[in-house]
């Protein structure tokens, strides 16, 4: 049975959009995942966008949501990819369990393009080894 993953973080404009579209991409059949923000930018950063098709998963249908569209919802886990998200959403109503990864902004540090787009892949490729070990973690 596919467990339900709510990943969080504040504006939904880069982690937790490429950690919802690798739990689709790598784990379709254990996970169910969405993506919402505490603070939504309304929009999805354009190296987000490009660090996911570069692995072949279409980022089209990618927006930026609020957490409350999903504050009634039950989850599995709810997992905050960011720690102002786990400093605004401590506890998650319905959630059975509530996990937090520290993970930097990948938008942030030197503002040379290429530079800026290496920290989007070291984000993904980080996310996605994390996600691999929640995966046999939830298994358990």
């Amino acid at each position: 049975m596919k467990k339900r993953v709510l990943f969080l973080c504040t504006g939904n404009a880069a982690r937790s959009q490429m950690a919802e579209a690798l739990a689709r991409l790598d784990w379709p059949e254990a996970l169910d995942p969405v993506s919402a923000g505490s603070r939504p930018t309304g929009w999805v950063h354009p190296f987000a966008i490009r660090a996911m098709e570069a692995l072949g998963f279409p980022m089209d249908r990618a927006e930026s949501k609020s957490a409350e569209l999903y504050l009634e919802a039950d989850f599995d886990v709810v997992v905050t990819v960011c720690d102002s998200a786990a400093q605004d959403c401590p506890s998650w109503p319905g959630a059975r369990r509530v996990v937090h990864w520290s993970i930097e902004d990948p938008s942030f540090g030197p503002h040379e393009p290429k530079t800026r787009y290496e920290r989007f892949l070291e984000t993904r490729d980080d996310l996605r080894r994390r996600i691999a070990a929640l995966v046999v973690e939830l298994a358990d």
